[in-house]
């Protein structure tokens, strides 16, 4: 089994937490539009991940809590700034 490619799904079940319909099929996976996505407490696995979760967080109905950010505050650069310029109602804790 090839475990540095399946850990790139990692954060597949915290996306699915929010309402997100997706299924990991072998090397890939099937991503189907649902009508909205949910606020949840979901944890970053990794960089891409993370912002991913970010990502469907600001898009989601409600608040999301996020834990695991120290993957975001290292790969991006005053992620925090950035994101509230553009409206975004974001804090790290």
């Amino acid at each position: 089994m090839e475990t540095v490619f399946n850990n790139r799904f990692r954060h597949v079940d915290e996306l699915r937490r929010m309402g997100a319909d997706i299924r990991v099929e072998g090397r890939g996976a099937l991503v189907r539009g649902v009508e909205k996505l949910t606020g949840a407490q979901v944890e970053a696995p990794d960089l891409r991940g993370g912002m991913a979760l970010l990502l469907a967080s600001l898009a989601a109905q409600g608040e999301s809590v996020i834990s695991g950010t120290e993957h975001l505050e290292r790969g991006y650069e005053n992620l925090v700034e950035k994101f509230s310029s553009l409206g975004a109602e974001i804090r790290l804790l």
